[in-house]
């Protein structure tokens, strides 16, 4: 054990900090908190800390881990930092912040039986009536199940978007203006949703696109969906913001079994070096650098379940406007990311680049110009910037613009999607496949692994039987000669 005698009094006769003493480090001149094992002097974070320096106040001076009763099997969580952080994060402390191991004989015993608040009532009564998996028809059947089940601050950070929300519900509305043309009298009866993503073989032309906090709907969190990925047999996007680390995705992933991560520059470019050599280490097979948010965008949902500001404030003050979980974990990101980055992180590593977040044709071909190996269009699931044009849109200009970017190189898209028939749209446009956010957060946070298998379940029977009723049996016959876009009069798109 490190000898901390030296940083903190009481640690000279034990080696170990007494929970009374973190408690006496519960204000804005000296502020301690208990992580894990650990405790932290986390004094210097309270002005610049992207939730707020009442985030940090109003846990200051406690044990701000998932009591340890809860943290398998229950969905009530008392304690936020394991739904907003990996442990990870802590490594970006500042050298001295580790005060010492705390007296686990010191530390409060957990009750059980504390009242419970009216919101985790409400929530106990949600799942209580909860039926099984089976019962979810779609992806809008999962939705209406999170919005029941899942907490407030979960809730509003999942389906939360830009401004007034207008990108989010256009991304949806978008396949609605594109019709198919099927073939008929074609034998059906066998068909292959198999195709290649990433550079690996996958069972559908679908990915779980990178989201962050997945455990804010479920203690399981990023592992769940890694483990059901392995044996359905699709590619998961890891978020530099998963709430497990990456020892814990990293262990419950299969041999061989394909996972990208998601990458968000740090200022310090250091960091993200050190983070790109450590997925290298791990077998990710591609880097995917979102490009699409500069900043975090104004999300109201978010910003308003944050609004609670309980804890101290100073004499004759008011609390800071609250900005939700979003600005809570983005504040090591750099605003001032531009193409020379691009070409510094190719640089450092061999793993194919996938540049996520291209919304229009000028950016795609710079993209490709600049050497990566494939881009997303994409906006951020809507979250970013509102009236920013739907992935789809931006599919269809550059098949009419640039087709031989389409029909060369790997273009995936993301955002909107709620059936079968949408991804099979994309794909006769040219997407090379489809990733998917919110409908696995929703349901890893409703049923767990079972949720998340539900979704591919429901996305697997909807694709394969859009095929057989398209007249196609395998993904590469998806041509654009198959799709027209019905609000003008325009003949189809020939293949090219």
């Amino acid at each position: 054990m490190p000898d901390f005698s030296q940083i903190n009094p009481s640690a000279k006769k034990t080696g170990l900090v007494s929970f009374d003493e973190v408690k006496a480090h519960a204000g804005r001149d000296s502020c301690w908190v208990v992580i894990g094992d650990k405790v932290w002097d986390v004094t210097s974070l309270l002005p610049n800390h992207p939730g707020g320096t009442n985030a940090i106040l109003e846990q200051a001076g406690t044990d701000v881990t998932l009591a340890p009763g809860l943290a398998t099997n229950s969905f009530v969580h008392r304690r936020l930092f394991d739904r907003l952080h990996s442990h990870d994060v802590l490594d970006l402390l500042p050298p001295g912040s580790l005060v010492g191991y705390v007296d686990q004989d010191t530390l409060p015993k957990i009750v059980h039986d504390d009242p419970l608040t009216e919101e985790e009532l409400r929530i106990l009564k949600a799942r209580e009536s909860l039926p099984p998996p089976s019962a979810a028809l779609n992806l809008k059947d999962i939705e209406r199940f999170a919005q029941q089940v899942l907490t407030e601050t979960a809730w509003a950070y999942y389906s939360s978007a830009g401004d007034d929300e207008y990108t989010l519900h256009e991304n949806s509305a978008a396949f609605k203006r594109y019709w198919f043309r099927p073939r008929v009298l074609n034998k059906v009866s066998r068909v292959s949703t198999a195709t290649t993503l990433f550079g690996s073989e996958t069972s559908l032309p679908i990915f779980i696109a990178p989201a962050a906090l997945a455990r804010l709907g479920h203690p399981g969190g990023e592992v769940n969906m890694v483990r059901v990925a392995g044996e359905e047999g699709i590619v998961q996007g890891i978020s530099n913001n998963a709430s497990c680390s990456l020892d814990e995705i990293v262990s419950a992933r299969r041999p061989g079994q394909p996972l990208v991560f998601q990458l968000y520059m740090n200022r310090e470019r250091a960091a993200s070096e050190a983070l790109v050599r450590r997925v290298e280490r791990e077998g990710f097979n591609a880097i995917v650098l979102t490009v699409d948010a500069a900043v975090p965008g104004k999300r109201e949902r978010d910003q308003r379940a944050k609004g609670n500001y309980s804890g101290i404030v100073p004499n004759g003050s008011s609390p800071p406007a609250g900005k939700g979980v979003a600005h809570a974990i983005s504040g090591y990101q750099d605003p001032d990311v531009d193409w020379a980055d691009v070409k510094w992180l190719q640089s450092i590593t061999s793993l194919p680049l996938i540049l996520k977040g291209i919304q229009c044709v000028e950016d795609a071909e710079l993209a490709f110009e600049n050497g990566v190996q494939g881009i997303v269009l994409s906006n951020h699931g809507g979250r970013e910037l509102d009236f920013a044009p739907a992935p789809l849109t931006v599919l269809h200009e550059l098949q009419h613009k640039r087709p031989d970017l389409v029909r060369e190189r790997d273009v995936y898209i993301d955002g909107g999607v709620t059936r079968g028939t949408d991804v099979l749209k994309a794909l006769c446009l040219g997407a090379k496949g489809v990733g998917l956010g919110r409908a696995f957060l929703y349901g890893n946070g409703v049923w767990g692994e079972d949720g998340v298998r539900r979704v591919i379940e429901i996305m697997r029977g909807e694709i394969e039987t859009g095929m057989q009723l398209m007249g196609v049996t395998s993904i590469k016959d998806l041509k654009p000669e198959l799709i027209r876009y019905v609000d003008r009069d325009l003949p189809p798109i020939a293949s090219r």
